[in-house]
């Protein structure tokens, strides 16, 4: 697994004690608002933000995010659009990328496709002219598999994936494509996954483990699961920061959560809320990033008290 280039920028946001990583997705409720809303997250102190490129079928999210992803498909997000969003939102964190596998095996094929409807659409304007390739200096990808997607996330700067839909079986050709152009692969544990297939989820995974807090789909809620301590506990001898998520809307849910071990805290739904709740009111978008950076400054807080709660080591010890 590699470990260079853009992924180190997530090493160095777990390296000086907890994460707060919120998500956001990408085009909620439109392309300019979710710029200012994804800047409002880094001013509130996100180490690491996960963007999500939505899909029509994200079986992994609740009604909360489901509901962001319809407002940003209907706002005309696409994966064209994603990575120029990633290019010019203005923010100095790692920009990791949540999304299906489908849209990553399938992006190389339907990116050559719409390259030659656009060819076809020029020749047939042109009518009399000579049928030529289209020719933008562009090298086009031609092909299925992801490799094609992690190359030109790459090139816009993203620093790793996070695939709820992808068997760790299955994740042999994603994980070759993150060596090859630098970026993570992390996989989400869930309190009911097994000891052999938390192997197989480690074997595949850098950066960070997504560890799920609770089972079922995402969705904020008002307390802390029991089994958090639990899958924290069984994690212990992996050697990969362990941010939870699924769950967490308050800066002490999130101390609870890095008091009890925790590297890192992910949270989406309770941000997602915000942003819902100003597109109803039609808010103007600086009220609304307002309110997200102020959560984000709650949250991150949260972490950093929790963290410092943990009871020190004996000395002699580490912990």
């Amino acid at each position: 697994m590699s470990d260079d280039g853009a992924s180190d920028r997530v090493a160095a946001a777990f390296a000086d004690g907890p994460a707060f990583v919120p998500y956001l997705a990408v085009g909620d409720p439109d392309y300019e608002s979710s710029l200012a809303y994804v800047e409002a997250l880094a001013e509130g102190g996100a180490d690491v933000i996960e963007l999500g490129l939505p899909f029509s079928e994200p079986i992994a999210e609740g009604p909360t995010i489901q509901n962001a992803v319809v407002r940003a498909l209907e706002s005309g997000m696409t994966p064209t659009r994603f990575f120029e969003f990633v290019e010019e939102v203005d923010v100095d964190v790692p920009l990791v990328c949540m999304t299906y596998y489908n849209l990553i095996y399938q992006y190389g094929e339907s990116e050559a496709r719409s390259v030659s409807d656009a060819s076809s659409a020029e020749r047939s304007s042109a009518n009399s002219r000579a049928a030529k390739p289209r020719d933008d200096g562009e090298e086009r990808p031609a092909s299925k598999g992801p490799r094609p997607f992690v190359e030109k996330a790459a090139s816009v700067g993203i620093s790793g994936f996070v695939v709820p839909d992808l068997p760790a079986e299955e994740a042999g050709p994603l994980r070759e494509a993150c060596d090859e152009f630098g970026l993570h692969l992390i996989s989400i544990v869930a309190p009911t996954t097994d000891e052999e297939r938390l192997d197989q989820l480690v074997e595949v995974s850098s950066g960070y483990l997504y560890v799920q807090a609770r089972l079922g789909v995402t969705g904020a809620s008002s307390s802390v699961s029991d089994r958090t301590g639990e899958s924290l506990a069984r994690l212990s001898d992996v050697d990969l920061p362990k941010a939870v998520g699924f769950g967490i809307s308050s800066g002490e849910q999130a101390a609870t959560i890095v008091e009890a071990g925790a590297d890192g805290i992910i949270v989406g739904s309770a941000l997602v809320d915000i942003v819902a709740e100003g597109h109803e009111r039609d808010e103007p978008t600086e009220e609304t990033a307002a309110r997200l950076e102020t959560k984000a400054r709650e949250l991150k807080q949260g972490a950093v008290d929790g963290y410092g709660r943990r009871t020190p080591a004996p000395e002699g010890t580490s912990d």
